[in-house]
């Protein structure tokens, strides 16, 4: 019987264990971002898409944001095509626009 509890608290351990980031490991892109909105580094997400959208134009619809390393990749579609712009968070300022062919 102790052998039972004993095999099971540690694969309790165990399992907690794995699914914790491990120590030293890097902040993701989202949990920086987070951060950085929440220290005033950067600007709301509402804000950057409302400066955004007159630059893509008109008709075309707002499908997301990603966050890409440093930057927001705003993914939009206007007649079949995909657009992405990447924006500085903390300026607002495109940094990039492309599309598909």
């Amino acid at each position: 019987m102790n052998l039972l509890r004993t095999l099971l608290a540690a694969g309790v351990l165990g399992a907690g264990l794995a699914s914790a980031p491990a120590l030293g490991e890097p902040p993701r892109d989202s949990e920086r971002a987070f951060q950085e909105r929440h220290d005033g580094r950067s600007m709301p997400l509402q804000l950057l898409e409302r400066r955004v959208m007159p630059f893509v134009g008109p008709g075309a619809d707002y499908l997301g944001p990603e966050i890409n390393g440093g930057s927001y990749r705003m993914k939009f579609i206007q007649n079949g095509r995909v657009i992405w712009v990447d924006v500085d968070p903390s300026t607002g300022r495109i940094i990039r626009r492309a599309h598909d062919r």
